[in-house]
């Protein structure tokens, strides 16, 4: 049930601490993970808090390399077959993929849109294209909360990584607007709510960019 992963050389390296604006965040390279602790939960499909409660003895603030870390083991299933279509239920918060037969091949967790008027209830929509490790379009007419947002007044493009506003894979949808992606909060997803799109964690849209392809359909359900 547990294993260990042993925090490398190269996982210190790729960290980077996040900027805490839109402005900051699109002048960066990439949107790596921030924390030794973030890059081993996402790693290891737990949470934070997981993994925390598991090493009660580890100071997060100097990890070096070598150290030992206690983790669930996650087994990924193989892909047997792709996926036919699928379902989203917008009551209970899933996504589930179905097989030619309607079987079922996954069941995952999923956010959706905060306001009623932007979920698209009842409607047959397709995979129309495919983008692994995205970048993102920051527009600020979709986040008028937001008061940066409303004194930048432009577009701005974020380079990809785990950290990225859509994670670490954009599905879009054929539905202008609309797009099954990933998150920089996992352990947020069916907890909050977005702005229209339907959010995964990343290791769950990661094992589902395998199962489709274009043209898959996608049904929204009550």
């Amino acid at each position: 049930m547990f294993t260990n992963y042993i925090v490398t050389a190269e996982d210190l390296a790729c960290l980077q601490p996040l900027g805490q604006g839109w402005l900051a965040k699109s002048q960066q390279e990439s949107l790596a993970y921030e924390t030794i602790l973030e890059l081993v939960a996402e790693k290891t499909c737990s949470s934070p808090k997981l993994v925390r409660w598991l090493n009660p003895q580890v100071i997060w603030t100097n990890i070096s390399a070598g150290t030992s870390l206690k983790t669930v083991q996650v087994p990924v299933p193989e892909i047997d077959e792709k996926a036919a279509f699928l379902r989203i239920y917008l009551g209970e918060r899933k996504l589930h993929a179905y097989g030619a037969n309607s079987n079922l091949l996954v069941h995952f967790p999923c956010s959706i849109a905060a306001r009623v008027d932007k979920r698209p209830l009842g409607e047959e929509l397709h995979i129309a294209a495919i983008a692994p490790n995205p970048n993102y379009t920051f527009d600020p007419t979709v986040f008028p909360e937001s008061e940066e947002a409303r004194q930048l007044g432009r577009k701005l493009i974020l380079q990809p990584g785990p950290n990225n506003p859509v994670g670490t894979v954009w599905l879009s949808l054929d539905k202008p607007g609309y797009g099954i992606h990933g998150t920089p909060k996992p352990e947020e997803v069916g907890r909050t709510e977005s702005h229209g799109c339907f959010r995964l964690a990343n290791w769950n849209v990661e094992y589902l960019l395998k199962l489709v392809g274009l043209g898959t359909p996608v049904f929204v359900e009550p």
